[in-house]
């Protein structure tokens, strides 16, 4: 049976989504599907339609076409779907949902007043954390690879070479910008201003959601309930991806690592390296000894010298094959070991589970947000948490057909929530963490001499931020002409 591959099915969608957004462009802008009828059909059709005259008594009569007539169908679609390009935009007025939320009011309006609270101190670290690394950029003037380069820059599954284009990732993606948008939209009604519409923005697959707040009630707004109103994205992010993270360390508190001696690697220049021994493959027998753990390895080398010969039966995949390996002393750094080495390392995944349980605190968090681009060894081990590595094959867990699926899921909505949450936060308009910077200087100025200075200080520190996000992606390439 034939089955499309990731690129195939991506090209469908995109000619699947092309051709409706053709057909509905054309029709809203000309009231036919896919051609005009005939002209002889247009003449039969029409009919005349009175038009006075400016001047006199003479009526004037004029055929119009059915077809460039209103119709029920095409009324909807212009009430509802907008083009921004090739992007387009389903969006609807009906926005009593949010309504139900001011039941609730007061609870939300504290958790709103946290929320600006701790957008302001994430706003306060991230500038700290740029400067910083603006000075580490100029001191050390890394070279523009790895996270330097300019797709790594931006949050784009499958550009950016640190975040996969799964499916988990694309429904992070779509949840976090969802999370963002109904956190304003339903404290824009907590606050009593009123929201115009909704809607999603649709490119093969919807890439972002949107919320229209009445643009005259929202100036009218001023102070905490505004600062409210643009914290709440910010607030609502941070928070999902927070659960998230905390869901994923007692998901993965259930997987229990084996203890069967598979190879991890080997160290280079000793026997394992010469022989050719594969990575991630499991040592089935050695000399001719069914083994089925490290310490049963370990057992039978145990009495072996350097300079003997052993011969493993390894299992790669689907392939069983003997490799035979001419023992070695132990590295120093090993410590004094009267048996031969082999010069290889298993794969452990204690440790693994053990920093996972370990990371309930703010720095266990940043842990778990640098896991895409660690390259250490210890960074090597955590991308079971995001990846789709053999490691997974190294854990015994529950549901095994949904489980690193659902790990991944938990992973990736954390990760992208609390990252795109960081971000608005930076004190830049047009960002979040902009507009509630110029709203804080401008009640901060009001009634003061230095008021008229409000929109200066407010677009000055917009404007610093801005030169220093531009150098961070610019000088690694500038300090290396």
């Amino acid at each position: 049976m034939y089955r499309m591959n990731g690129l195939q099915i991506l090209i469908l969608l995109v000619a699947i989504y092309a051709a409706v957004a053709i057909v509905v462009y054309k029709y809203l802008k000309t009231g036919f599907l896919i051609f005009p009828p005939p002209p002889e059909t247009i003449a039969t059709q029409s009919k005349e339609i009175l038009v006075p005259a400016k001047e006199g008594d003479i009526i004037q009569y004029t055929p119009v076409s059915p077809a460039y007539t209103t119709t029920p169908t095409k009324k909807f679609l212009e009430d509802h779907v907008t083009f921004y390009g090739p992007i387009m935009a389903i969006k609807t007025n009906k926005t009593a949902f949010f309504d139900w939320f001011t039941r609730v009011s007061p609870i939300l309006r504290i958790y709103g007043s946290i929320g600006v609270i701790i957008v302001v101190l994430v706003s306060v670290l991230i500038t700290f954390l740029l400067f910083f690394a603006l000075q580490y950029t100029l001191v050390l003037q890394p070279e523009p690879t790895g996270i330097y380069k300019p797709q790594n820059i931006l949050l784009l599954p499958g550009i950016n070479e640190y975040v996969p284009s799964t499916f988990a990732v694309w429904f992070a993606f779509v949840l976090t910008i969802a999370v963002h948008e109904f956190g304003h939209g339903i404290l824009c009604r907590v606050e009593n201003i009123k929201v115009k519409g909704i809607g999603a923005l649709i490119a093969v697959i919807p890439i972002g959601f949107f919320v229209e707040p009445d643009e005259e009630e929202l100036d009218k707004a001023k102070g905490m309930p505004k600062m409210r109103m643009f914290g709440a994205g910010i607030m609502n992010n941070l928070v999902v991806g927070a659960i998230c993270f905390v869901l994923l360390i007692f998901v993965m508190g259930a997987a229990v690592p084996t203890n069967a001696p598979v190879i991890h690697g080997v160290y280079q220049n000793y026997s394992a390296y010469s022989a050719g021994l594969p990575q991630d493959s499991l040592i089935m027998a050695v000399n001719g000894v069914p083994v089925a753990t490290r310490d049963e390895v370990s057992a039978i080398l145990n009495s072996s010298h350097p300079g003997d010969t052993a011969v493993l039966q390894i299992q790669k995949d689907s392939t069983i094959k003997d490799y035979t390996l001419n023992l070695t002393a132990w590295p120093a750094e090993f410590g004094a070991h009267g048996s031969g080495f082999m010069g290889v390392f298993y794969y452990d995944g204690g440790p693994v589970i053990d920093t996972v349980r370990n990371m309930f605190s703010p720095i266990g968090f940043l842990r778990l947000i640098s896991v895409p681009f660690d390259m250490s060894a210890g960074g090597q081990y955590l991308r079971v948490l995001a990846f789709e590595t053999p490691d997974t094959g190294y854990y015994t867990v529950p549901y095994p057909a949904i489980f690193w699926g659902l790990v991944h899921l938990l992973f990736w909505c954390g990760w992208i929530n609390i990252n795109v949450g960081i971000f608005n936060a930076i004190p830049m308009v047009p960002l979040d963490g902009g507009y509630i910077l110029k709203e804080g200087i401008e009640r901060l100025f009001q009634g003061r001499k230095v008021e008229k200075y409000a929109a200066f200080v407010a677009t000055s520190i917009s404007t610093i931020m801005l030169v220093i996000l531009v150098s961070l992606v610019a000088l690694p390439y500038l300090l290396h002409i």
